[in-house]
């Protein structure tokens, strides 16, 4: 792919797990990777143009959010102010002291407010500040939602599960309001994927999985690449199980 038809992604929550499986997937594929994440640049993920591509930043903070919208449009001005993809992966799942999930009745206040900041306010607040550049090139919005937000999860914790449901009904309602822009919106929702991060007692939930396994992050990652490419230049609305039918 040369120069000038290279495509660009901006994506969140990049440092580990589905995120950084979404980077290599698309970096082998020849697209410019801009990374968010509140880690800075692990030199464990050597793709092109990876440490100047990468923008350390905290989502629960607005005010730093909004600098960070400016610094990815500054960052897309060489590639004449088009963005391909916005894949808003980050989110955060706070537990009590003890490690366990926090209920509707145990979840302090400010604790929510981060939560659905991190997992709700961020995707829209970086797909309205980078609307632009995502109509310039009728591009694709991912809203990585997930399985706890359609049933009650053993391990995820309340403010996590409901601000997943309220992006997954934000991305029924952003397809909605982009579309007639030409940009396409969808939501994938992974279930039990094996990554760094599984709770203890994952092996019983697998036992009812239909596949009677985990789902591998590049499983997912390609899911999210099918979503950005032309392949799907008619999907928008939808949101993709990617659980091996843990919902069914």
């Amino acid at each position: 792919m040369s120069d000038t038809e290279r495509k660009t992604l901006v994506l969140t929550g990049a440092s580990r797990g589905i995120g950084h499986a979404t980077v290599k997937r698309f970096s082998q594929a020849g697209w410019r990777v801009i990374s968010c994440s509140r880690h800075p640049f692990s030199d464990k993920c050597p793709w092109p143009m990876g440490p100047e591509d990468h923008i350390q930043i905290d989502l629960s903070d607005p005010d730093n959010l909004g600098v960070a919208v400016g610094e990815i449009k500054d960052r897309l001005k060489t590639e004449g102010g088009r963005l391909h993809a916005l894949v808003n992966n980050a989110a955060i799942s706070p537990k009590n002291s003890e490690g366990q999930r926090l209920d509707s009745l145990e979840t302090p206040m400010h604790l929510w407010r981060q939560v659905f900041q991190v997992n709700f306010f961020a995707p829209i607040m970086l797909a309205r500040g980078l609307f632009d550049e995502l109509k310039e090139a009728q591009g694709s919005v991912v809203n990585v939602t997930s399985i706890a937000g359609m049933r009650v999860h053993p391990f995820a914790g309340t403010a996590y599960a409901t601000s997943k449901a309220a992006l997954a009904s934000l991305t029924r309602e952003m397809a909605a309001d982009f579309g007639p822009h030409k940009i396409r919106v969808n939501a994938i929702a992974p279930g039990e994927i094996d990554t760094s991060i599984l709770s203890p007692g994952t092996d019983k939930i697998v036992e009812t999985i239909p596949l009677r396994r985990l789902g591998l992050t590049s499983e997912v990652a390609d899911t999210i690449y099918y979503l950005c490419s032309e392949s799907a230049s008619y999907v928008s609305g939808s949101e993709i199980h990617i659980n091996g039918g843990q919902h069914v």
